[in-house]
């Protein structure tokens, strides 16, 4: 299964995100699940640091991506971040048993 997991801070700002796991809908590199969600995180986490040139830190390993931004640029970033949270929280409505949407206080 595929957890994203969102940070929101007690006013309500996106902090980042933690997206972790693959679906098991397919082999791997077969898997439709797995791509869209990744294209998805990489197109949010490289706007934010390369279009946007917000101070934030991506992490990338096998199955596993984390962004998080820095205070300092938090509300330049919220339109993409909100944008992937609606994104997938719409997929996961679609494939339940596949990807797992939490959003975290912090």
């Amino acid at each position: 299964m595929i957890t994203a997991e969102f940070f929101r801070s007690r006013e309500g700002f996106l902090k980042g995100f933690h997206i972790t796991g693959h679906s098991g809908m397919a082999e791997y590199g077969e898997d439709v699940l797995c791509a869209f969600v990744s294209s998805a995180a990489y197109m949010t986490s490289n706007t934010v640091t390369d279009v946007i040139c917000a101070d934030a830190h991506a992490e990338v390993g096998d199955g596993d991506m984390l962004l998080t931004v820095t205070e300092k640029d938090i509300s330049e970033c919220q339109i993409i971040l909100e944008g992937l949270r609606l994104h997938l929280e719409e997929t996961e409505k679609q494939y339940p048993d596949n990807l797992k949407l939490i959003l975290t206080e912090v």
